[in-house]
Order: structure tokens, then C-alpha cells, then sequence
């Protein structure tokens, strides 16, 4: 995942590149949203008019695909990703209250990045971790158990 943000000649090149790496796959436009958000780090906007060309699709069939799915991202994440389960068995073990204790102690709401860019809150609606509920996943790392004080700590950096 790259750190800076690609002029239009590098987006264009990126785009160009890992199309021909899934050219003759059927459908390959979720793959090619994957490895792009791999690189990236996120969908940039400007992607979607050049797969768009590039794969003879509608530049709403595109966008369509990039909204539709909420593992893509249209802008850079935080340094640190923090994703609260929200599904039900991590509902009924204060899953809810986790989740509006950080969006007040980080000030944004799930989906958003704090303003200096070093915390994305969002929710997931499944971790597969259950029985340990209520679970987050902190810069792809799953974990059960956690409280606010966890997720504060993540934050600030403390969760890699």
C-alpha cells in the first residue's frame, strides 16, 4: 500500500497494470478492485472512469461495484483501521454501547476518519469470533473481548 497519493499518470498506469494481470478472467472487476484497494490502500474516484474504459463497462457499473461493497474505501484510510463487530451476538454483549462510546471519544461517527488522519472507525457485521464478543478488528488483527479503553488505546496507536 502506497503512502502518497498518485499523480493521474501513475493512477492510469496502476489501473493499466493490474487489469492485464486478470485480462482473461471472467468478470474481473471485483479482483481488480482488491488488488487496486491493495495498492492504494483505497479506490481512488479517478479509478473508476479508467477501468470503467478499460474493462468496456459503464462508469456506473463500476461505481456501482465500489459503493455497493463496504470493504472498498473512496478515500484513504486512517493509520489505524478500527472495525466493531455489530452483529447480533456482539449486539447482545454491548457491542452498541462500544461503538457510540468511540465515535464520542474519537469524534466522528463509523465510516469516517479522525481529521488528522490516523483513525478510521467502522463497523462489520460479522468477525466470526463470537463467543467473544464484543469483537473488533484493529489493523486486520481480530480480537474479542474489547472495551472502549482497548479501542482508545488502538487509536492512539497502541493496537498494532
Amino acid at each position: 500500500m502506497t503512502s502518497t497519493i498518485p499523480t493521474a499518470a501513475e493512477l492510469t498506469e496502476l489501473v493499466r497494470s493490474v487489469v492485464r494481470q486478470h485480462r482473461g478472467e471472467r468478470g474481473p472487476l471485483l479482483e481488480i478492485l482488491h488488488a487496486v484497494q491493495e495498492q492504494l490502500g483505497y479506490v481512488d474516484p479517478a479509478v473508476v472512469p479508467l477501468l470503467a474504459a478499460e474493462l468496456n463497462l459503464s462508469r456506473a457499473d463500476v461505481h456501482g461495484v465500489v459503493t455497493f461493497y463496504r470493504d472498498f474505501r473512496s478515500a484513504p484510510p486512517g493509520r489505524t483501521t478500527i472495525r466493531l463487530c455489530r452483529a447480533e451476538a456482539c449486539a447482545s454483549l454491548g457491542a452498541e454501547q462500544l461503538v457510540r462510546a468511540a465515535e464520542q471519544a474519537l469524534g466522528i461517527g463509523v465510516g469516517a476518519t479522525t481529521a488528522d488522519g490516523a483513525t478510521t472507525l467502522d463497523e462489520v457485521f460479522c468477525l466470526g469470533n463470537c463467543a467473544l464478543g464484543p469483537s473488533a478488528q484493529i489493523n486486520g488483527r481480530v480480537r474479542g473481548r474489547v472495551d472502549v479503553q482497548q479501542v482508545l488505546a488502538a487509536a492512539r496507536g497502541g493496537g498494532r
